[in-house]
């Protein structure tokens, strides 16, 4: 990466080595000091402190949400509060970079190179953005891709399994994630699920639904959505939210707590903005009222149990493949929570990218042997409109896998493909 950087002699500052010339500053950073030692000149460097400094980014108040499930729709939901509240945020994560209401750069890395969210930064810090919130993977802090960050506030949503392709063991990976909260920055951590991090307690607050917790769920429905009354210290609120979903009451909490912990905000006003954020596109997104159609991320075993523990109170069909060249060993466990919620079961192509579609889905069938009601189909429009066909009153399909995806990898080709479209275009919904 290449960008703007005007003092002296530098017009541009790139953290490749391999776009080094006389007008360019490099930036000098944990991932490409192997690549920095290995020059025989020593270009003029700059460390990213050094940089956050030169381009007066101090006074941005830093927000991380990392977890396995959650980031995107809890960064989203933090970022609309404090619209909501008149403050000036800024968003950065899988879904872009967005500010003042508008997205000003496309879809790319959950938590970019430290260089791009710098960049980011200083975008929106010059149209006046004060906050900045980002999602934080597991990689990026393994591969110190924040490195130089001042966190103003880290938030924990949760941590079972993920990326083991990458960590090797549940244990490592529950060990990287740990380590974004062992310093002393002000955290706020989900206390129904603390016993999967380790943590420095200092600025350490925390948000519950069944554990006590400095910003605790004291009753709730989830009929029409979602309805809580919450208390914060002394405080007591409620509010109600159109999101549905018991893994949305701890989303929402962890990003009620986040803007109480940054602004100082009582809950109760707080609370009072809740009902305008609907969630994220591709995230729970209701794409048919009727039939019930609702189109979800979910793409490890884990997610699916969360979505499908959801919705458990229907009927439930479910359309859901897995990814190609990634960790095979979730694919059985995937089939086999989908076993124990749903009725209906269409296992078919998520983005086979190089692997055989017909030898994911016989990954995904090990956790599905002896269930009735299963149907293996690799083309995953025809897997849709069977499920759409055989849908019958008070069932609810649930699309999982790739959420706002709006294309379909195969053998290094991204074809135009939308779950989203495609039951829009079966239903012939306008």
């Amino acid at each position: 990466m290449k960008v703007d950087f005007i003092q002296g002699n530098t017009k541009y500052i790139t953290d490749d080595t391999s776009a080094l010339d006389s007008e360019t500053l490099f930036l000098k950073t944990a991932q490409n000091m192997p690549y920095y030692e290995k020059l025989d000149v020593k270009p003029k460097s700059i460390s990213p402190e050094a940089l956050i400094e030169a381009w007066g980014l101090s006074s941005m108040k830093v927000v991380g949400v990392t977890g396995t499930n959650g980031k995107t729709t809890v960064t989203a939901a933090i970022y609309s509060f404090l619209l909501d509240l008149d403050e000036k945020p800024a968003l950065q994560g899988t879904r872009g970079l967005f500010a003042q209401e508008k997205r000003i750069e496309e879809k790319s890395m959950t938590t970019p190179s430290i260089l791009e969210t710098l960049h980011n930064m200083k975008q929106t810090h010059d149209l006046g953005c004060n906050y900045f919130i980002m999602e934080v993977s597991s990689h990026a802090i393994d591969q110190r891709r924040i490195e130089g960050l001042k966190f103003a506030l880290k938030v924990h949503t949760n941590v079972t399994s993920d990326h083991l392709d990458y960590h090797g063991t549940v244990e490592d990976y529950r060990r990287v994630k740990s380590l974004f909260f062992a310093d002393e920055s002000p955290k706020l951590l989900n206390k129904d699920d603390i016993k999967n991090i380790t943590y420095n307690p200092i600025g350490a607050q925390s948000y519950g639904v069944d554990e006590p917790a400095t910003f605790k769920v004291q009753a709730f429905s989830l009929l029409h959505g979602i309805t809580a009354g919450i208390k914060h210290l002394q405080t007591e609120a409620t509010f109600h939210s159109p999101m549905v979903g018991l893994f949305n009451l701890f989303n929402l909490m962890a990003a009620i707590g986040s803007v109480q912990m940054l602004t100082g905000r009582n809950i109760e006003k707080i609370c009072e903005v809740v009902p305008y954020f609907a969630g994220v596109s591709g995230r729970m997104e209701v794409v048919s009222q009727d039939p019930l159609v609702i189109v979800d991320f979910a793409h490890t075993d884990d997610g699916m149990h969360v979505v499908l523990e959801a919705m458990k109170d229907r009927d439930i069909s479910v359309v859901f493949g897995a990814g190609g060249n990634r960790d095979k060993g979730k694919r059985p466990r995937m089939g086999a929570v989908a076993g124990r919620y749903a009725n209906k079961i269409y296992v078919t192509s998520d983005n086979p990218r190089d692997e055989v579609p017909e030898q994911i889905l016989e990954d995904i069938l090990v956790g599905l042997r002896g269930k009735d009601g299963v149907t293996a189909c690799p083309d995953r429009r025809l897997a849709i409109k069977l499920a759409l066909d055989a849908l019958e009153e008070n069932e609810v399909l649930l699309i999982l896998g790739k959420g706002d995806e709006d294309y379909q990898e195969i053998k290094g080709v991204k074809h135009p493909f939308d779950d989203r479209e495609v039951v829009r275009e079966l239903l012939n919904i306008q």
